[in-house]
């Protein structure tokens, strides 16, 4: 047989509508994990990468974050064969005395992170893992589990961390310092900043780690705990379920935005959870949608090795997206997804007939993430007033673009050195020799006013950068305000949509204008009246940058600007219909007035909730 990179994907031919098929992709995508077990089961490893933690943390994460999925299957009478695995990994990774032993926590540590996972699995089926143990392996366990938790967490969602080891400390009798789970729960709120959405800590973003870590462990809490926290983690879920059902296109694809995208189908995790904490926060039917119709849209895309287990990538293998610390089993937090395998066939999550949920509002705005929802065909897109992060890997490009999209992802930069061969997806490069560039990577001001986003940036430190984004829903407006002491070339591009082979793709470049009709997709920008003349280029981008599909083409305008003040005005349109060419595209939105612009921001903007500092929100 033919190898065929989609179909080494264990989701592959299954139609995920029923709780059998949900359960049986469960099991298709644990399969290919049993060869790489350890002799004593307490590690698994997947392949020779590495990630910034040791190997023995990394095989830790490889046998603990399946249990994510597979520790609800078992509260819900999932028939597996393999509880005797974790049982025995679980105590000799915590026997100092064992060679399979996981290594002693003596500070912040990845550990404390798959620790989550194992007290989770403690709590929800103690009958599989804990008691077949002895005594003295049940001591070690408690004894791991009790010096982890007195160092310090991270400063963000890791904080649930130790609260969810403390539930299993609790559910197994041990005894331990409850003022700790305290003190965690109570510096977790001060993360929250209203209308249902979280800060994931002291940081200037809010990302796929609000649905898929904080609210994702709140919800769990509030099913495992009874008290006024549990309380609030339901009522909030409710709010941010309204808001965040916009990020999900008909499908099925959610935006790809920000890090740690190598989990996949965790963007699923906060439908999930509502219906394992039993919380209504939409109809059951449309909460069931958007969790399937999301698992549904991973099933052809090739995201596992030959051997079905899963890469570290997004749409496909891709370690120039993956974080420092994406280990081979980083990508196993897509598990998380499986959480309603914990609840019985006859609840109305699986009993309710699933539902598109009605129809959004063509431009949505979202004043806490920064950005404005938009509906283009098939696709939503963000328009981003810009967050930042500066401490990971392309965290720029994960950030900091103008726009992101369902269906056409956003690219990384493989060289930044290679000013003219970047893709530049979606953002404005300055260059001052033809090959280092810059682009936004943060932001002095970000603004959001009704439907306009306003930000104000520097790219060099005597470059300043007035961007106004405005949604003309299927297209979107840029204009851009620059002022700078010397002259600079620049470039700006449009959408990135797959490029196929042998040439069949048609492009075309002139004057202001550049655009590719592709198999499927069309793409295209147009200078909609700019100070300076810009040409077109469509750009056949490096491989392997964009993180839904590995080869691109992405339409650019490029020219210079002379010191002094430039105006640029950009229209970019992409669709998922190749006849756009004769149609959308032949109406472009007219020019906005920048004066008018400056106004609105004035009179009506507010400050993006993203960039506040924590204790500044009103």
């Amino acid at each position: 047989m033919t190898y065929d990179p989609a179909s080494a994907n264990p989701l592959a031919g299954n139609p995920l509508e029923t709780r059998a098929d949900m359960s049986r992709a469960l099991l298709a995508l644990f399969d290919p994990l049993l060869a790489c077990f350890s002799n004593g089961n307490a590690r698994v490893t997947l392949n020779g990468g590495g990630a910034h933690f040791d190997r023995a943390a990394a095989d830790l994460e490889g046998f603990a974050r399946p249990l994510w999925g597979l520790a609800p299957f078992g509260a819900g009478n999932g028939d597996f064969a393999h509880w005797h695995r974790f049982a025995e990994g679980l105590a000799n990774g915590t026997d100092p005395a064992h060679p399979e032993y996981w290594g002693t926590v003596n500070g912040r540590d990845q550990r404390m992170v798959e620790l989550a996972a194992l007290g989770f699995a403690l709590a929800l089926v103690p009958e599989k893992i804990w008691e077949p143990l002895d005594a003295r392996a049940r001591s070690n366990v408690i004894a791991y589990l009790k010096h982890a938790r007195q160092f310090d967490y991270a400063d963000n969602n890791w904080k649930f961390f130790r609260i969810f080891v403390d539930i299993a400390l609790d559910r197994l009798g041990a005894d331990f310092d409850r003022s700790l789970t305290r003190k965690y729960l109570e510096e977790l709120e001060g993360f929250y900043i209203g209308d249902g959405w979280y800060r994931d800590g002291n940081v200037r973003r809010i990302d796929h780690y609000i649905p898929f870590a904080m609210h994702f462990y709140g919800l769990i809490y509030s099913k495992l705990v009874d008290d006024d926290y549990a309380k609030r983690y339901r009522e909030r879920a409710v709010l941010f379920a309204r808001d965040f059902r916009h990020w999900f296109a008909a499908d099925g694809a959610t935006i790809p935005f920000g890090r740690s995208l190598t989990y996949r189908f965790a963007c699923a995790g906060f439908w999930s959870a509502l219906a394992f904490a039993d919380v209504e926060a939409l109809p059951w039917g449309q909460v069931k949608h958007l969790c399937l119709q999301h698992l549904r849209w991973w099933k052809d895309k090739p995201i596992a090795d030959r051997d079905g287990v899963l890469s570290i990538g997004f749409g496909y293998p891709n370690l120039l997206m993956s974080e420092s610390y994406n280990s081979a089993g980083s990508p196993y937090w897509a598990f998380k997804a499986f959480l309603p395998l914990a609840i019985a066939e006859d609840h109305p999550f699986w009993t309710a007939k699933e539902k598109v949920p009605e129809q959004a509002p063509d431009i949505v705005s979202q004043r806490h993430p920064g950005m404005v929802i938009m509906r283009a065909g098939g696709d939503v897109v963000a328009l981003s007033s810009g967050q930042e992060n500066l401490q990971m890997r392309c965290g720029t490009e994960k950030y900091a673009k103008f726009a992101y999209s369902a269906r056409y992802g956003f690219s990384v930069e493989a060289d930044e050195r290679a000013f003219a061969l970047a893709a530049f997806d979606s953002a404005l490069a300055f260059s001052d020799d033809g090959l280092h560039y810059r682009v936004r990577e943060t932001n002095e001001e970000a603004k959001i006013a009704g439907e306009v986003l306003f930000a104000k940036w520097s790219p060099f430190a005597d470059v300043d950068v007035e961007t106004w984004l405005v949604p003309a829903a299927p297209w979107h407006i840029r204009l851009h305000r620059i002022r700078t002491s010397r002259p600079l070339r620049i470039a700006e591009g449009g959408f990135a949509i797959g490029r196929r082979d042998f040439e069949l793709d048609t492009l075309s470049a002139s004057g202001g204008i550049a655009y590719a009709v592709g198999e499927a997709d069309f793409t295209g920008i147009l200078d909609l009246g700019s100070s300076v003349k810009r040409s077109g280029l469509v750009q056949k981008a490096m491989p392997n940058t964009n993180v839904i599909v590995a080869k691109t083409l992405v339409p650019q305008l490029r020219g210079q600007i002379p010191a002094g003040e430039t105006i640029l005005v950009t229209a970019v349109l992409a669709l998922d219909d190749p006849a756009a060419l004769s149609s959308a595209w032949t109406r472009p939105p007219k020019a906005p007035d920048i004066a008018t612009l400056e106004a609105l921001v004035r009179e009506k903007g507010v400050t993006v909730s993203a960039i506040e500092a924590p204790g500044q929100m009103p």
